[in-house]
């Protein structure tokens, strides 16, 4: 089994940080990479999560668990390092006394499209996208119509997350391929506990294609005289899975093959009120019987769960416990994770799990 495009190495694309807020200004570095789209969250306060990207550009926050519009904040991050990013004082982030855990990703190569003189699609975008990881960020206005939109990348996302920037208070609409019903139709928010819901205006009833995303005449997705920030991800053998099973309610739970060890997981469950959970091998460095939980439609401060939880295997995820969040009795659910490393490299390494 071979991967390719640095895919052996999937910490060149994904990377987990901890830290600890100074109420100042402060450097984070070890990441690895200059990352492209930066989520915080407070592990010990009640704070809101925060999102910063390249292509917004920083001191421009966006919460992913509320429907706020972007914000301007000279105390948020105020550059993108190539081994990390600078931030100022802003509590949410770098509160003194704080701990925090971000979630960083790569994107790639700058694009602007003009959709009239390329052909692709019929909404112009500027973005930054990476092939090699799956990953893009993608900007655009509305037109107040339905319309096609360039993601940047050559293979068809599996997941895509949409907000509006400007003009108005607006839900994180989320397309996931392993949304059961109909995921052309089908559309689940980030910021919100409830379930999957069928709304043909939001996607266009069609499905995202190798070269665009399609949005329908929903204000939310194209609203005119708004502006609109959409995270594309495609899967990549060894580095991204997105998927969707069907719980069984036991502590020997089901059992999810990613081909890749992972590393990062956010799972929901799509037909009834659930939590966004967000796992990762930082928070929970080895497979015991506790979980530090934190909810990516939630501001809570990180609680300690004992029903509820992920075992990270070499080749995939294991559910044990009982917790409806994870692995209700005929429960359906859908998941991104990321790789610490894929199941077999490129040279015939295997990974472990943990």
């Amino acid at each position: 089994m071979s991967y390719t495009n640095g895919l052996d190495k999937p910490s060149d694309y994904f990377s987990t940080k901890l830290y600890s807020g100074n109420g100042g200004t402060q450097s984070i570095t070890g990441i690895g990479f200059s990352p492209s789209w930066v989520w915080i969250k407070s592990r010990t306060s009640t704070a809101n999560h925060n999102v910063i990207d390249v292509v917004r550009g920083v001191n421009k926050e966006l919460r992913p668990d509320v429907s706020n519009a972007e914000e301007a904040d000279n105390n948020n991050i105020s550059s993108l390092d190539s081994d990390g990013w600078t931030m100022d004082n802003d509590g949410k982030i770098n509160g003194s006394g704080n701990n925090y855990v971000s979630w960083n990703w790569k994107a790639g190569t700058s694009f602007t499209n003009d959709a009239s003189s390329t052909g692709i699609g019929t909404i112009d975008s500027t973005g930054s996208a990476s092939d090699a990881s799956g990953f893009s960020i993608v900007s655009y206005s509305g037109t107040g119509g339905a319309g096609t939109i360039k993601h940047g990348l050559s293979t068809t996302p599996s997941m895509i997350i949409v907000k509006v920037r400007t003009g108005r208070t607006s839900d994180w609409l989320v397309y996931h391929k392993g949304i059961a019903s109909d995921a052309q139709t089908d559309c689940i928010k980030l910021n919100e506990s409830g379930a999957s819901f069928d709304e043909a205006t939001i996607w266009n009833d069609t499905a995202p294609t190798s070269s665009v995303f399609s949005v329908g005449t929903e204000d939310t997705v194209s609203g005119s005289g708004n502006t609109f920030i959409a995270y594309c991800f495609a899967e990549k053998k060894g580095y991204s899975k997105f998927g969707s099973y069907v719980g069984n309610g036991s502590n020997d739970g089901i059992f999810c093959f990613t081909g890749m060890k992972p590393s990062f997981v956010m799972v929901k469950r799509t037909d009834a009120t659930n939590q966004w959970m967000l796992i990762d091998n930082k928070r929970t460095p080895s497979n015991t019987g506790t979980v530090p939980e934190l909810f990516a439609d939630l501001s809570s401060a990180e609680n300690n769960s004992t029903d509820g939880r992920f075992d990270f295997l070499s080749n995939g995820l294991k559910a044990r416990g009982t917790n409806a969040v994870i692995n209700a009795s005929g429960g359906t659910y859908i998941y991104m994770a990321f790789a610490e490393s894929p199941f077999v490299t490129s040279t015939g390494v295997p990974a472990t799990a943990r």
